[in-house]
């Protein structure tokens, strides 16, 4: 049982799905599925579809829910595929929408996943393990330029031109092949941390770079939510979870583009935004773990939520950016 994640911020999730027992919903990234759980404990009669694209957290899921029943439509695809597959299902809209991007306990604590730093195995990352390229194809296929761009575009890290360089270099004696190497360059390479860091490994945002590249994370991540929002019900609620600055920006601007507001800040002549309102905001500032929950669960102390409900739409088309 140590392996199980522990879902965030479950309260306010409850509390801004507002869920209603006979209604349609979903939950895009089951993981262990703590939250589907709590999804499904409240309806009665309605549909609950958990998804997920890692098949190794959905079989888990699944067995863990199996008494449940026929209240949980498990589906093994990638979240953004989420029209197709609700078509394919013949389900016109839902009432509400979760989706969680954190990784989970399970991915960070087996070794043979290649998610963490600190348990050694090989340098996988994948999340969908039948795709074909893994951390190590990129991290000993790709040119420094490459790998610096990945480093600071998704890992945020100062020193990427110096950490990129240093993994090439490497190279020529023998490619990566354990996530211990690459762990053990960043901290070669990288400053020492200063005291108010301590607890940070260094090759934190490497990783995280490396993992976002892999399975594509950010990618289309903001037409997504447009998406999800063409297919709640007036008044369904999409909630999402962020565990990085790079996703919560991408989430923010999106809700506030479909909230009818300017995210190009030109001159209202001028401006091209989307300016339809499809949407209210329901948090104006992101909910963030309390103290108790974050000592309880450590892994929460970066999460952020955001909660939208969808509603009639109204204003002037612009340019969808």
């Amino acid at each position: 049982m140590e392996n199980i994640h522990i879902p965030v911020l479950m309260d306010p999730v409850m509390e801004l799905l507002d869920i209603r027992p006979e209604h349609s919903y979903a939950d895009l990234t089951a993981g262990d599925g703590g939250h589907t759980a709590e999804i499904a404990e409240r309806l009665k009669g309605g549909l609950l579809i958990s998804f997920d694209r890692d098949i190794s957290a959905l079989e888990r899921a699944q067995a863990r829910l199996s008494a449940f029943g026929d209240r949980i439509k498990f589906v093994h695809d990638n979240f953004k595929n989420l029209p197709a597959v609700l078509d394919r299902m013949e389900v016109t809209s839902l009432d509400g929408i979760l989706v969680d991007l954190g990784i989970s306990r399970y991915q960070l604590t087996t070794a043979e996943r290649g998610f963490s730093i600190m348990n050694d195995g090989p340098l996988d990352m994948r999340m969908d393990r039948g795709q074909k390229k893994s951390a190590a194809d990129l991290v000993n296929g790709l040119s420094a330029k490459e790998l610096e761009t990945i480093l600071k575009e998704y890992g945020e890290e100062r020193f990427a031109r110096r950490i990129s360089e240093a993994i090439v270099d490497r190279r020529r004696s023998g490619l990566f092949k354990t996530t211990a190497e690459l762990a053990q360059l960043a901290s070669r390479v990288k400053p020492k941390i200063p005291a108010y860091k301590k607890g940070i490994h260094p090759a934190t945002q490497t990783f995280q770079a490396l993992r976002i590249a892999v399975n594509r994370e950010l990618e289309d991540l903001g037409v997504f939510c447009s998406k999800a929002i063409d297919r709640l019900a007036e008044g369904g609620r999409l909630l999402v979870i962020t565990f990085h600055s790079l996703e919560d920006r991408i989430i923010k601007r999106r809700f506030q583009l479909e909230a009818g507001r300017c995210i190009c800040f030109r001159p209202a002549d001028m401006c091209t935004c989307h300016r339809i309102k499809r949407i209210d905001i329901l948090t104006k500032k992101p909910i963030i773990p309390d103290e108790d929950e974050v000592r309880n669960n450590p892994a929460a102390r970066s999460a952020k939520l955001r909660a939208v409900k969808r509603v009639k739409p109204s204003g002037k088309r612009g340019e969808v950016r």
